[in-house]
């Protein structure tokens, strides 16, 4: 390769991590922007939040439902990532199936602020692209109960919409709690040894989430 044809290469590559670096940093501002003031929350806020021009913004998202579905998507694909890596140390370790649940949990509260969810009031309508990895997010949640069910750590009649509501819950910082990591964590350790196999039954039957 001569030095033109290498020095090209990196000319292109440059604009392109310049253009994918203020994508995040798009997306990062987006998400503390609707947490903090929902769904309407004006481009223009998010474009000064992200240190970008509104043209910026718009050259990545066309429009607000682009931005949007584009948040709901990277959110659904940060969950997925914690419970596969959960699922994963758990099967390297030979640790008990509750063990990765906790593991699992933890990882939620440390993405809080970057989850647009629809059970956090993000938009409800998913893209099919979206909704395969939200499919994917709860079969590896089943798969990690059934794990423990399978070595006598977890109780079998927890479903993987019961670790999505509490996760849900657990993402939403309250506001009067200095330390939320901290006491997230404890708030873990309480549902976890909850999960524990036991002969008291569940006061009410599993919740049915809807497709969004």
């Amino acid at each position: 390769m001569t030095k033109a044809e290498t020095g090209e290469k990196t000319r292109q590559r440059g604009p392109r991590r310049d253009a994918a670096d203020n994508r995040d940093r798009v997306l990062a501002a987006a998400a503390t922007a609707v947490r903090r003031e929902g769904i309407a929350v004006p481009m223009a806020t998010i474009a000064a939040d992200a240190g970008v021009g509104v043209g910026t913004v718009y050259r990545h998202f066309p429009s607000r439902e682009a931005l949007l579905s584009a948040l709901t998507h990277r959110s659904f694909e940060l969950v997925l990532a914690a419970a596969t890596q959960a699922a994963e140390t758990n099967a390297d370790s030979e640790e008990p199936g509750a063990e990765a649940v906790r593991r699992f949990l933890d990882r939620t509260v440390e993405h809080g602020g970057d989850l647009v969810m629809p059970l956090r009031g993000g938009p409800p309508a998913l893209d099919e692209r979206t909704a395969a990895v939200q499919a994917a997010v709860h079969a590896q949640l089943r798969a990690l109960l059934q794990a423990g069910v399978r070595d006598g750590s977890l109780r079998a009649d927890v479903t993987a919409g019961d670790l999505v509501i509490f996760g849900a819950l657990l993402t939403e910082q309250l506001p009067h709690v200095a330390d939320w990591n901290t006491a997230a964590r404890r708030v873990i350790d309480v549902y976890v040894a909850g999960l524990a196999p036991t002969a008291a039954p569940l006061r009410a039957a599993p919740v049915v989430l809807s497709p969004a």
